[in-house]
């Protein structure tokens, strides 16, 4: 008896919620941050005060990320709760429809209408709404909305994200800190990409390159506003 072939697949997928969370806020701590840095720095501010700006962003931002997310991510669950209760309100009263709706979606996708009318009889007879929530609303275990989860996980990379600039501070002093601070950014930048896409699944170099160009616009610009407001004040 021959016995099954085995067919081992990983796939990545089933990581997009926290991933997409985790890069957001380690970009986002590495950008903000050394911008903020940079722009104070060319406004000719002193290392005591470069040093306080660096710090105050780290903790508000880090603030403002998990609030952000989690009020966000909140109303997605929110949404997420209500199509359900909505749809468990229409099997209740109408399941003739619903069993006709979800046969309807399948002959969609290319099954012929007897055997798209079996397999939604087998499912709803499984799990009705888990049928409707997946093939008709789209939400499954993996979309599934976790506020929680992404505000701590925003959180905790944003302050890893602006230790990294800010530690540069402690380590630079003087006319070296400005160059010290984008060069390390723009490295820090460069691996968050590779190693999000690494996480993810996808290839390094179009992430890499996206996240590091961004970065360096972004400092860039807060330079030389920083530079401006330092000259005319």
């Amino acid at each position: 008896m021959n016995e099954p072939l085995a067919h081992p697949e990983t796939h990545q997928v089933d990581r997009v919620g926290w991933l997409r969370a985790a890069v957001l806020g380690a970009n986002d701590g590495i950008v903000s941050t050394a911008s903020l840095i940079i722009g104070v720095a060319a406004a000719a501010a002193g290392q005591s005060a470069i040093l306080l700006a660096g710090i105050a962003g780290l903790v508000a931002g880090a603030m403002s990320m998990a609030a952000g997310e989690y009020v966000s991510v909140s109303s997605q669950a929110d949404t997420e709760q209500a199509d359900l209760a909505r749809e468990r309100q229409e099997l209740r009263e109408q399941p003739e429809l619903e069993l006709q709706e979800l046969a309807d979606i399948y002959v969609g996708r290319g099954l012929d209408p007897a055997l798209a009318q079996q397999v939604a009889v087998q499912l709803t007879a499984k799990d009705a709404l888990g049928s409707h929530a997946r093939d008709e609303l789209g939400i499954s275990h993996i979309s599934t909305a976790r506020p929680v989860q992404a505000a701590l996980t925003s959180a905790a990379t944003f302050s890893i994200g602006a230790a990294l600039p800010l530690l540069m501070v402690v380590l630079v002093r003087g006319s070296w800190l400005v160059p010290a601070v984008s060069l390390a950014s723009l490295l820090f930048l460069a691996a968050l990409g590779a190693l999000g896409a690494q996480a993810g699944g996808a290839p390094i170099w179009k992430p890499t390159l996206r996240v590091t160009f961004w970065g360096a616009l972004a400092m860039l610009v807060t330079a030389g506003i920083g530079k401006l407001v330092g000259t005319v004040i």
